[in-house]
């Protein structure tokens, strides 16, 4: 039976005689408020946060409200349950968060970050854990952070089962923190994906990307540098700044869909490395996947990074994902179903190209 997630509030504890903004007369009570750390200002946290954590709860959830651990259930309709765990972070984006003000969808990301990676291994996501760490605790701030996890989560069909509010004065400057996350997915033994059926002959599909996702911000902020006063107002319809901060696709619900319905033999989530790195670590030793760029669009906000960064289409490939979120691998009689299929839950499709004999050539050849 489902019931509210676990959720606490660990207040980490400062190391002895720190130096005070203001001198403290040795005969005067400390307290930890005093010293940075403000319990009050995370118990309202917690408050802000159950609710939004409610809305992801699934069936498997056992724990409830202010355990030191989450308790998840194994789905019995499983045979020889697999687990399939994966953590992750947002990077340097957090970065143009705090200068821009942006929190909403860094949440997002922090999720899909870590269940497109359990997918690739054929398995569903089924419940998530956050790390959120900051100098100074502004519930406001968090408060909208975590609510972008439990709309992540929300959207990946998995439970927001608990997490970890740190309050460490003195770690973070003023209106900065970090985050990290952590999924937890099942999948039949006897379907995990390892991509050791692909052949010479298949098909890549790729899966349209939201935009840079949550990979190649140093880079990103690079360019915003350097195009500093001359920043284009607008990128493919959307204001620059939501162009850039748009979140992380989740691509979960419909390809475990198409996973039921069409033979895929090999999944890879398009996230540092871009498509040089990526697609090779699904792939038998054997074989080399053969892209061709013009099979997918260009979009402005691409377009702009590689004309102000000054990069080729190579390296534009292995820092980003390109516009390519996720890639497929399947039989090439299949290929055209499991797009329609993919595109029917609204997913923007592409062949993007073929497998073929690697040789001595390189594991992703792009023409």
């Amino acid at each position: 039976m489902a019931v509210n997630p676990a959720f606490r509030m660990r207040h980490s504890i400062d190391r002895p005689f720190r130096r005070m903004p203001r001198p403290v007369p040795m005969n005067t009570p400390l307290s930890y408020k005093d010293a940075g750390v403000d319990i009050d200002a995370g118990d309202a946290l917690v408050e802000r946060i159950k609710p939004l954590a409610k809305k992801t709860m699934r069936d498997g959830v056992l724990a409830g409200i202010g355990g030191f651990g989450a308790l998840f259930e194994v789905p019995k309709n499983y045979k020889e349950p697999v687990l399939v765990s994966g953590t992750d972070g947002v990077g340097t984006k957090l970065k143009l968060a705090f200068e821009w003000n942006m929190h909403n969808t860094v949440g997002i990301d922090l999720v899909a970050m870590s269940v497109n990676d359990v997918l690739v291994q054929g398995a569903e996501p089924l419940f998530f854990l956050d790390y959120f760490a900051c100098g100074k605790l502004d519930v406001d701030t968090a408060a909208a952070v975590v609510g972008g996890i439990a709309k992540g989560c929300e959207l990946s069909g998995c439970a927001l089962i608990g997490g970890e509010t740190a309050e460490m004065p003195g770690m973070y400057p003023a209106g900065e923190y970090d985050l990290a996350g952590f999924a937890v997915g099942v999948v039949e033994k006897s379907l995990i994906l390892t991509g050791k059926d692909v052949k010479p002959g298949d098909v890549v599909l790729g899966l349209a990307s939201s935009g840079v996702h949550s990979n190649g911000f140093s880079l990103v902020r690079k360019c915003i540098d350097r195009a500093a006063a001359q920043l284009p107002t607008t990128l493919d319809g959307q204001p620059f700044k939501e162009a850039l901060m748009a979140p992380t696709r989740l691509y979960v619900k419909s390809v475990l869909a198409a996973l039921k319905a069409h033979p895929i033999k090999a999944l890879a989530h398009i996230t540092g490395g871009g498509l040089t790195e990526n697609i090779p670590r699904v792939l038998p030793e054997h074989c080399a996947a053969h892209l061709e760029r013009a099979s997918w669009p260009r979009t402005g906000l691409f377009t702009w990074l590689q004309t102000t960064a000054g990069i080729d289409e190579a390296e534009m490939c292995r820092t980003f994902n390109n516009g390519i979120g996720m890639v497929l691998v399947l039989d090439a009689a299949q290929a055209n179903a499991c797009a329609k299929t993919l595109a029917d839950l609204g997913e923007q499709v592409y062949r993007i190209g073929v497998i073929a004999d690697k040789g001595d050539g390189a594991a992703v050849v792009i023409r």
